[in-house]
């Protein structure tokens, strides 16, 4: 009789010991590497026109800081994730390193694509809400949409859903005063 195939795990040195651009590409789910695809044009001008708005907000402000994809978030030496967005707040200085984030964000920003809408509404939210993220923003390209969800006891409760067709401007509860015109977004 054959033995079954043993699952191996990754374990964060191993994704470390990775050629550098290879990491870029994958992500660490609880032991399993996954392979991240290339964003598109669209998903990048979102990015950007995002990572403006939001670092201006927070710079204004002196909250802390506004990263980005490529960076990798240690969440665990078993699940190390790159949200395309990130916001730090300056009392979570001590969770930032030289090698990435080594902790959970205040903030995490996703902006779906037809690659990766699943897993960043199922999984990755379950994993952002079970490190202690305290707010997850779904950014819907095809949609024109943000979700804003707040980490409750039970996981993330969604706070507001945002449409550009409705002029809406977008609030945070991590960010009291933050306001964004999603035109300035899509």
């Amino acid at each position: 009789m054959e033995k079954p195939a043993t699952k191996i795990k990754f374990t964060y040195e191993d994704y470390r010991n990775a050629p550098e651009s290879e990491r870029e590409r994958y992500e660490l789910f609880e032991g399993e590497l996954v392979m991240v695809p290339s964003p598109s044009l669209k998903h990048q001008l979102i990015l950007g026109n995002l990572v403006a708005l939001l670092r201006s907000f927070v710079n204004e402000n002196d909250l802390g800081m506004i990263l980005f994809a490529p960076l990798d978030v240690i969440l665990s030496e078993d699940t190390v994730l790159q949200p395309d967005i990130l916001f730090v707040g300056k009392e979570q200085a001590d969770i930032i390193a030289e090698e990435g984030i080594r902790g959970a964000p205040g903030l995490v920003v996703e902006i779906l694509s037809e690659a990766t809408e699943k897993r960043d509404r199922t999984y990755k939210k379950a994993l952002y809400a079970r490190y202690g993220v305290k707010e997850y923003w779904l950014v819907d390209p095809s949609t024109k949409t943000v979700e804003v969800l707040k980490l409750q006891e039970q996981g993330f409760s969604q706070v507001a859903l945002y449409a550009c067709k409705e002029k809406a401007l977008l609030k945070s509860p991590l960010l009291a005063g933050l306001s964004i015109d999603l035109e300035e977004v899509f």
